[in-house]
C-alpha cells in the first residue's frame, strides 16, 4: 500500500502541482502554497497575440494529420493483415523502427529536405512532420484489430451478397473500430504534443501550443506556463474519458502481436 501511495504522489504530484500553479496570483518562496488564488495569469496568456493562433494551429494540424493518417494507414493496416506477401513483417518493423531513435536526427535531415524542395515554413512541411509521428499507431494497431476480426464474418457476408467493399464497411470496419479508434486516439493526442519537428520545419510561420509554450516557459514565470500546460492537458484529459471504454490492455496487445 505504501508503494502504491509513493507512486500515485510521484506521478500524480506534478500534475496537482501544476494545476494549483495555474490559479496563482501571487507565489512566494519560500511559501509551500500560493499566497494569492484567481485567474490573472490565465489573462495574461490569452492576451499574447500568438495564444489563439497557436492552439487553433495545434488543433488544425491535429485533425488534418489525424485524417489523412487514417485515410492512409487504414487500407494499409488492411493489407498487411489480411494479406500474406514477402516482405510483410519487414514492412510492419520499418514502421516501428522509426520510432525506435530520437527523432532529432530525422527531423534535421527533413528539414535540409524540406528546405531544397521549398516546404520549411510551409503548411505541409508541419503536416508532414506530424503524420510522421502518427505512422506506426495507425499502422499498427488497426493491424491488429484486422486480424482480430473473425473471418467467418466476411465470408457468411460475402455469401449473402455484399461485396468487397460492403463487406469491409459494414462488417469489417464495424468489428474492428475499437482498435482503430484508439490508434486515432493516440494520432490525434500525439500531433498535439509534437513540438521538436514543428520547431525545425514550422517557426516562425507555423506556431503550435507546444513551440509556444518553450518561449513562455523560457521568458516568463512559471504560473504562465502552468496554464499554457493544462490547455495542453485539458483536450487530452477530455479525448482519454471520451474513448475510455476502447482503451485497454486487451486492444493495445492485439495492435502489437507481429503475426
Amino acid at each position: 500500500m505504501a508503494i502504491l501511495f509513493a507512486f500515485m504522489l510521484f506521478f500524480y504530484g506534478p500534475l496537482m502541482y501544476m494545476f494549483i500553479l495555474a490559479f496563482a496570483n501571487s507565489y512566494n518562496f519560500p511559501a509551500i502554497l500560493p499566497n494569492e488564488y484567481g485567474f490573472m495569469w490565465w489573462a495574461y496568456v490569452f492576451n499574447q497575440p500568438n495564444t489563439l493562433v497557436s492552439i487553433t494551429n495545434s488543433f488544425l494540424f491535429a485533425v488534418c494529420s489525424t485524417a489523412l493518417s487514417f485515410i492512409i494507414c487504414i487500407p494499409a493496416a488492411y493489407a498487411l493483415a489480411r494479406f500474406q506477401f514477402k516482405g510483410r513483417k519487414l514492412v510492419m518493423f520499418l514502421f516501428l523502427l522509426g520510432n525506435a531513435f530520437p527523432k532529432i536526427g530525422m527531423y534535421t535531415s527533413m528539414g535540409i529536405i524540406f528546405y531544397r524542395i521549398g516546404l520549411m515554413g510551409t503548411f505541409l512541411g508541419v503536416l508532414l512532420i506530424h503524420m510522421l509521428g502518427t505512422m506506426m499507431q495507425m499502422i499498427w494497431l488497426p493491424a491488429g484489430a484486422f486480424r482480430s476480426v473473425p473471418r467467418h464474418l466476411e465470408e457468411a457476408a460475402r455469401d449473402a451478397g455484399a461485396g468487397p467493399l460492403r463487406t469491409f464497411f459494414k462488417v469489417t470496419l464495424p468489428v474492428a473500430w475499437p482498435g482503430i479508434a484508439v490508434a486515432l486516439l493516440y494520432a490525434f493526442i500525439g500531433s498535439l504534443g509534437e513540438s521538436v519537428g514543428t520547431l525545425f520545419v514550422g517557426l516562425p510561420q507555423w506556431r503550435t501550443m507546444m513551440t509556444e509554450m518553450y518561449g513562455v516557459i523560457l521568458d516568463f514565470p512559471a504560473t504562465a506556463g502552468a496554464v499554457f500546460a493544462l490547455l495542453l492537458i485539458i483536450p487530452n484529459f477530455v479525448l482519454l474519458i471520451i474513448m475510455r471504454k476502447y482503451i485497454g490492455a486487451e486492444t493495445m496487445a492485439k495492435g502489437f502481436k507481429m503475426g
